[in-house]
């Protein structure tokens, strides 16, 4: 079944949308299977919750080219995990501070994985408008992360918000020579992007690593995923809580064998060095955070656990 159309101003798109969700709902299609972090996350006065955006299929051996079957099996199995595909979930986070309903990313859409996609239906069970989005900023331009941000009309679906990108994947993604240099089960990758920030493009600002991106939200360089790719520490009253995007992607693999190089990285090597100085910061900190891709509602902490880590849910 195709998915619902997206929710617009205009209200015959509006009643289509709310056609299409209440279809998808009577024929049990699971649209609303994860919606939202059911005790939202205080920060003094800042509230956060996480939305499922669904969840991505990718096969092991893409996300772990460089480990032999045995040693994949011999982590994931004691923790009760397929060890041939691996299925993430997809973790939106809504920050609600002052006047400002900020998302963190804009999920996948329609046209990237049929898996995943459903942010939209499940930002409007909880009563959240798109036109109401005032900041969208963005940790980096994979496709489940920035492809969300049209919609079936190839509008900008959050229509009245900012959207804040990372100056480093703003270039990256747009360079010349981006395509050329991108392996070819990868250019679909660089060809979204670029449509996407196009169609954004008046409406974006950059950002720089240490940048306060808005009140009480401070960007942190952690490329190595992707050029350019950003998390954030929220800061509200006494507490912070770090939106860590794909730094740290997986609650085994990426806790206990942080220095494994990933099929999912861009650059192998730094995204090993990054995830391994998250994790001991944020260990040693004891700072919450949400993992785009850790298991729903994302929200935990890491440990140290000898001599790696191993993440606590929370939420």
């Amino acid at each position: 079944m195709s998915r619902p159309s997206v929710l617009l101003a205009d209200p015959s798109r509006r009643s289509i949308l709310k056609g299409s969700a209440a279809l998808a709902l009577s024929l049990g299609t699971g649209l609303v299977a994860k919606t939202a972090l059911a005790n939202p996350i205080k920060l003094g006065e800042a509230e956060v919750q996480v939305f499922s955006d669904g969840n991505l299929s990718l096969p092991m051996n893409f996300v772990l080219p460089e480990q032999s079957p045995e040693e994949i099996q011999a982590l994931l199995e004691p923790h009760g995990l397929a060890s041939d595909t691996y299925a993430p979930d997809c973790n939106v986070t809504l920050y609600r501070t002052g006047d400002r309903l900020v998302l963190f990313d804009a999920g996948a859409g329609a046209n990237f994985q049929p898996s995943a996609g459903d942010l939209l239906g499940h930002l409007e069970d909880a009563g959240v408008d798109p036109a109401e989005v005032t900041d969208v900023i963005f940790t980096h331009g994979h496709p489940d992360h920035l492809w969300g941000v049209l919609d079936d009309f190839d509008d900008p679906l959050f229509s009245e918000a900012q959207y804040w990108v990372p100056q480093a994947e703003w270039d990256y993604w747009r360079a010349d020579d981006t395509l050329a240099n991108t392996p070819e089960e990868r250019k679909s990758f660089v060809v979204g992007a670029r449509s996407r920030f196009d169609a954004i493009a008046d409406q974006v600002e950059m950002i720089r690593p240490g940048m306060e991106v808005i009140s009480g939200v401070e960007a942190v360089d952690t490329s190595g995923h992707t050029p350019g790719h950003m998390s954030y520490v929220l800061h509200g009253g006494s507490e912070s809580l770090l939106v860590v995007g794909d730094a740290i992607a997986n609650a085994v693999i990426s806790f206990e064998k942080p220095e494994w190089r990933s099929g999912t990285d861009q650059d192998r090597e730094k995204g090993a060095a990054t995830r391994k100085a998250l994790l001991d910061r944020i260990a040693g900190d004891r700072t919450k955070i949400i993992g785009y891709h850790l298991p729903h509602p994302g929200v935990g902490r890491a440990e140290k656990a000898g001599n790696a880590y191993r993440f606590v849910a929370e939420g």
